[in-house]
């Protein structure tokens, strides 16, 4: 046992044992307010991805929120308007931590006849034409200038079907501190945080999740580090990277767990757990713990959670913290990509929020024009 934490050493505080990572004292409500926040029926009325940055944490009062594919249009009685539209992705910005109407604006693009159209486009020399983003975690990086830095997924459709796309690349956006939509100032790197399916595996990308483990993030055991969480094939694996702010950029120092230390090979990186989902996130506990909160196996029923001993795992079994009740509704539905929102808290809490879509999305929409939304729960911890 101490053998395994010498080996993560520098990941956390040292233990003389494990943590528990079986047991959880908690309870999981519906977070009303913040579903009645994203039930919208003019302008945004639907999206996927949603993670949640904050950009001026000096004045704790602007969050950044990201949004992948986007639906824009009215409802009227609860019917869908004809000219709706959907683009590849979009943002908004909150402003306080309190889930008010009066306080968050969604900003996207516009073509030359005003029609929405998708805020973040590809134009990094690996990019095709027709290639397009889903977003991904990122962070502001207080060690350069407080840019913001957001992964972003190239995606390319290769066939009409469902689900007829494919992940083709792995891109870092960076946002000047202080900018404001459409980001005209933007940046866009290729990264070699994607690694495409070979006869071993299937692909793995990061940006599923971010951790910050730094003094200026206010972690509490900080190690200066920010951990860069992946994922790996139909068993959603999860890989961790990490690297230092300051060299975020420069790709030759970031190193992979290779399941004994930190490797300078994206292709030594070892799953740490699985059954996770391609997005996800990991926040410290106060009592020293870390939190996985992802969908059980990519598209399950659940929302889980798996407690952590460092940032890097190990990790223990799945703990499923709440039943998709939108699951039961139509068999047409499924649930994705769970994952928590610390900056959106309250003390003693997390607020996770999850996807809900339709195998039969065109067809369900008109139905159901507000099933393609974020849904909230709070998982409250007892003092």
């Amino acid at each position: 046992m101490k053998t395994l934490l010498l080996l993560l050493c520098g990941l956390t505080h040292q233990r003389d044992s494990l943590p528990d990572l079986q047991h959880l004292d908690y309870k999981v409500t519906a977070a009303t307010e913040w579903n009645d926040l994203f039930t919208r029926s003019s302008g945004w009325f639907g999206g996927d991805g949603i993670f949640s940055i904050p950009v001026n944490k000096q004045h704790n009062d602007s969050t950044l929120i990201l949004f992948s594919d986007t639906m824009a249009g009215e409802i009227q009685d609860g019917k869908l308007q004809p000219g709706f539209s959907m683009i590849h992705n979009s943002v908004a910005i909150l402003k306080g931590k309190e889930p008010l109407e009066k306080n968050i604006q969604f900003y996207w693009n516009t073509d030359s006849k005003g029609n929405p159209a998708t805020l973040f486009e590809p134009h990094t020399p690996a990019a095709a034409k027709g290639d397009y983003y889903w977003l991904g975690d990122g962070f502001v990086n207080t060690a350069l200038k407080n840019n913001t830095y957001i992964f972003a997924y190239r995606i390319r459709n290769i066939s009409q079907q469902d689900f007829g796309f494919a992940e083709v690349g792995n891109v870092l956006i960076v946002l000047p501190a202080n900018s404001r939509p459409p980001f005209k100032a933007q940046r866009q790197l290729d990264t070699p945080l994607f690694l495409p399916a070979d006869s071993s595996d299937a692909y793995s990308s990061f940006g599923a999740g971010i951790f910050l483990n730094t003094k200026a993030a206010g972690a509490p055991h900080p190690d200066g580090y920010v951990y860069v969480y992946g994922v790996r094939g139909m068993q959603k694996k999860v890989l961790v990277a990490r690297v230092l702010p300051a060299e975020v950029e420069h790709f030759g120092r970031w190193r992979f767990w290779d399941g004994h230390q930190w490797n300078a090979d994206i292709r030594q990186a070892a799953p740490v757990t699985a059954q996770a989902s391609n997005e996800l996130s990991l926040t410290p506990l106060k009592d020293g713990r870390y939190a996985l909160v992802f969908q059980v196996d990519g598209m399950g029923s659940a929302v889980g959670l798996r407690l952590g001993a460092t940032p890097a795992g190990p990790f223990g079994p799945v703990i499923k913290i709440w039943e998709c009740p939108e699951v039961k509704e139509d068999k047409h539905f499924f649930v994705y990509n769970a994952k928590a929102h610390p900056r959106l808290s309250k003390p003693g809490e997390l607020l996770i929020s999850y996807n809900v879509n339709s195998f039969d999305f065109f067809n369900v929409l008109p139905q159901h024009p507000n099933l393609y939304r974020p849904r909230f729960i709070r998982l409250t911890f007892p003092e």
